[in-house]
């Protein structure tokens, strides 16, 4: 059964609205939009009947509950701030963000099936679509000042088209034509290689000891 895998363990025991934002995960990537409700998050949750409609009354709360928690699922598996400094040069940042991507693929390729099924579903709320947004900023934010301190002359731009290759390389490999071939951790190095370095200049990453 594809589910997303468990949240990262902590020393605290899951709060109730964690529980429920886990089971709206659960739901979305097994049943898509329409198999979200509040009884069926109440039952996957294993709460009592009413629960999930406390915590978030409207359709809007639950979707927003649950883009909310996919956002930090997200960034407990990106770790992205974690990358290395610039500082360490390009073939840092190479690795850095190969090695992010992979972890994403292969340790809870769901999670992005739940945020194809928001994307979606923003696409038609305009109220979703601005917490949509508002949740991507903390992705896109750190890319844009790595990509600045690396040198780069248009911070924006640039990440615009690291955003672009890295969410069409997950999309393909999740729901699309290459989902059966994950790429492996050097494959994305290289790739990561050759579009920074296209963007950055400086010695060629693939080529650097």
């Amino acid at each position: 059964m594809n589910r997303p895998a468990p949240a990262e363990p902590s020393a605290a025991r899951p709060s109730r609205a964690d529980l429920i934002a886990d089971a709206a995960l659960v739901l979305l990537a097994e049943r898509g939009m329409r198999g979200l409700t509040h009884r069926a998050v109440d039952e996957t949750a294993g709460l009592p009947q009413g629960s999930t409609s406390n915590h978030a009354r409207t359709r809007l709360a639950l979707l927003e509950v649950t883009l909310r928690r996919l956002a930090e699922r997200e960034a407990q598996v990106l770790a992205i701030d974690e990358l290395p400094s610039p500082a360490g040069g390009l073939p840092a940042l190479v690795d850095g963000m190969a090695l992010a991507l992979h972890r994403y693929l292969t340790r809870n390729p769901q999670l992005l099936v739940c945020r194809y099924e928001l994307a979606l579903e923003a696409t038609r709320r305009p109220e979703l679509r601005t917490f949509f947004d508002e949740t991507g900023r903390q992705f896109r934010g750190p890319l844009t000042e790595l990509l600045r301190a690396a040198g780069s002359p248009d911070p924006a731009r640039h990440t615009l088209s690291l955003v672009a290759w890295t969410e069409g390389i997950m999309f393909c490999c999740v729901a699309g034509t290459f989902h059966a071939s994950v790429p492996s951790l050097a494959e994305l190095r290289e790739g990561y290689g050759e579009l920074l370095h296209g963007m950055l200049g400086g010695p060629d990453p693939r080529r650097t000891s």
